[in-house]
Parts: structure tokens; C-alpha cells; sequence
């Protein structure tokens, strides 16, 4: 067993391209955390609501905003 090659894929496959993964973000969990708080204040309380409404924009504005300048600089 230890002369044999090592094979992790299959023979067949393609080697992806070398392009950049985008940086990590902690801009989907504010939006996905903002979609809660709305759903959550129409149910509650209004405040909760408009925290919610707030919270999803600026995630919303934060990862266009940086989705926006990171293919400007490629």
C-alpha cells in the first residue's frame, strides 16, 4: 500500500482555474440576521421591526459596496 500513488480526483477531472476567492465577509450573516429581526418584528414589536429594516440595509449597502470595489481593483 505505501508504493501506491496517491489519487485524490478522478482522472477525468479538470484543475479549476487559479482566480482569487472573494475575502471573507461578515456581511451575508448581517443580512440573514436583519431577514430575521424583520420577520421577527412583524410578529412583536415595531422596534424590533426597524432594527431588522436598518440592520438588513447597511448589510445590504456594506456587501454591494464591497462587492462593487473588489472588481474595480481586479
Amino acid at each position: 500500500m505505501p508504493d501506491e500513488p496517491l489519487h485524490s480526483a478522478h482522472p477525468d477531472w479538470e484543475p479549476l482555474p487559479q482566480e482569487p476567492l472573494p475575502h471573507p465577509t461578515y456581511f451575508p450573516a448581517g443580512l440573514a440576521m436583519g431577514t430575521a429581526f424583520i420577520f421577527w418584528g412583524l410578529i412583536t414589536s415595531w422596534v424590533v421591526f426597524v432594527v431588522g429594516l436598518v440592520l438588513f440595509s447597511a448589510s445590504l449597502a456594506g456587501w454591494i459596496t464591497e462587492i462593487r470595489y473588489e472588481r474595480k481593483n481586479r
